[in-house]
């Protein structure tokens, strides 16, 4: 609405009858008297025919909508400030509990929102829908992942295969050693088993719905962690913290805190999956961990408070997870499926970056080469060797018959061996994409259930832990004579 003679917008307006143009009264008045026309048609022009226009609700609109867009600008800034502030806290409040993880203190300060463990439900932040608002991975998180990244990558070119490895000699004359029984009679059935390697402490998760730490070295079972209503599906250390995961089927994940006097309790109940838990893995920084569901989700977790980061759905997946792990350097994820597929994901993103076809059956198990480069995965049919490099499936390994399904793999830390367990425990030699594979030990299913479920190599690949569906735990390594003489 500007004058048609300045361009301005006028103080005074004025509108022609003929041309319906808008004038400022002085300059259209002047200009008429001088000339007697229109300035912009050229057609007679007098002010007979210049009408005043009432601009007093105009110019009241104009201020209100001035004053609001004021307004909100300045909401704006004030909720970006505030949220700038807000993950500022959040970072270092992880930062802090990071550097001294789970202090007693934290545990009475915090009654609100702990009972007994238990996420208060009513404090929790629900979005659109009834779903829980994720706080998101902030920038600084995908910048400590990058970081571990780019080191882990950059000592793997360094590091040299530990001259105290097992030799592939003292592998083939393995032997069982011992077996112990570690879960109830009237539910036996060893699910998962992890080895704390420096304290050479074996965990094992059972049908019996507890989770087992015991001491090789001595024979003793150190602690038994009860709490979940149905059987342990995945169990995991995080060793550097003292701190110890434990899955289940009756949806939750619980993280458990060790103590001087070898006692854990119960640090969190996280309740954030709506199907059973199979699947937990730690990510190589220590301070964060993965969690894969049936529910077709997997949740993103900052070990310190226990909060979930994020939680993974893709729209276009109609399978629920039935293993996961973490590659060894931390940006990437691998999660089998009950649809026989294998879904890779980037870390950083959440995307879903890779899927590898050709399995029957549900995955079971995964399990990434230290070497960066070979995953393997178990299924029904038996185990695929899958070239990262490449993206393809090199090497597959047939081994049992139909109604038997290979339910676990393992690859030792220096990446030279990989243990499969189906009906038996194989142990083979780790070649190349195009060099063989071979089997150097059959080690015997001695449970009498015919399923071997998981498999785990100790330190150096010394000796094998293998749970079966009866309560013992076995291992299996070089007699004492042997050993002896080996070293």
């Amino acid at each position: 609405m500007n004058c048609s003679i300045s361009g301005e917008v006028p103080e005074e307006p004025v509108v022609s009858t003929k041309s319906g143009l808008l004038y400022e009264k002085r300059l259209i008045e002047r200009h008429i008297a001088d000339y007697g026309k229109c300035p912009v048609t050229g057609e007679p022009l007098t002010m007979d025919d210049i009408v005043p226009v009432k601009t007093g609700k105009l110019h009241t609109a104009r201020q209100e909508l001035s004053h609001a867009l004021y307004q909100h600008d300045a909401a704006c800034r004030v909720i970006a400030r505030l949220k700038k502030e807000r993950d500022e806290a959040r970072s270092l409040l992880a930062q802090a509990e990071r550097q001294a993880p789970f202090p007693a203190l934290a545990v009475t300060s915090n009654v609100s929102a702990l009972t007994n463990g238990k996420r208060a439900a009513e404090d929790e932040d629900m979005g659109p829908g009834a779903k829980r608002m994720r706080p998101g991975v902030s920038e600084s998180i995908i910048a400590e992942l990058t970081e571990c990244n780019a080191a882990l990558s950059q000592q793997r070119k360094k590091r040299q295969i530990s001259p105290t490895l097992a030799p592939i000699d003292a592998l083939e004359r393995y032997t069982q050693l011992s077996s112990h029984p570690l879960h109830k009679t009237n539910k036996p059935g060893i699910t998962s088993i992890d080895i704390n390697l420096s304290k050479d402490i074996v965990a094992t998760g059972g049908i019996d719905s507890n989770a087992v730490l015991f001491n090789r070295k001595s024979g003793e079972i150190l602690s038994t962690l009860s709490g979940h209503s149905k059987k342990v599906t995945s169990v995991k250390f995080v060793s550097p913290n003292d701190v110890f995961l434990s899955g289940s089927a009756d949806k939750t994940v619980r993280i458990w805190q060790g103590s001087e006097d070898g006692n854990y309790d119960c640090r969190h109940i996280l309740k954030d999956h709506t199907a059973e838990v199979h699947a937990v893995t730690v990510h190589a920084t220590n301070n964060y961990f993965v969690t894969a569901s049936l529910d077709k989700t997997w949740c993103f977790y900052d070990l310190s408070s226990g909060l979930c980061l994020t939680q993974v759905e893709d729209p276009s997946n109609s399978m629920g997870y039935t293993s996961a792990a973490f590659h060894p350097d931390g940006l990437i994820l691998g999660t089998g499926t009950t649809e026989a597929t294998v879904r890779i994901w980037d870390v950083k993103s959440r995307a879903n970056v890779a899927n590898f076809d050709g399995h029957s059956g549900a995955v079971t198990a995964i399990s990434f080469s230290e070497n960066g480069y070979f995953l393997a995965t178990a299924a029904h049919d038996g185990v695929k060797l899958w070239d990262l490099r490449k993206l393809k499936n090199f090497r597959s390994f047939e081994l049992y018959d139909q109604e038997t399904p290979t339910n676990s793999v393992d690859f030792d830390y220096s990446g030279s061996y990989l243990a499969i367990a189906g009906s038996d425990v194989r142990v083979y030699q780790v070649g190349s994409v195009k060099a063989e594979w071979n089997c150097i030990k059959t080690l015997p299913d001695l449970s009498g259930t015919g399923r071997a479920t998981c498999v785990k190599f100790g330190p150096d690949a010394s000796y094998l832990v293998v749970g079966s569906m009866d309560r013992n735990l076995r291992i299996f390594g070089l007699p004492e004579d042997d050993a002896s003489t080996e070293s």
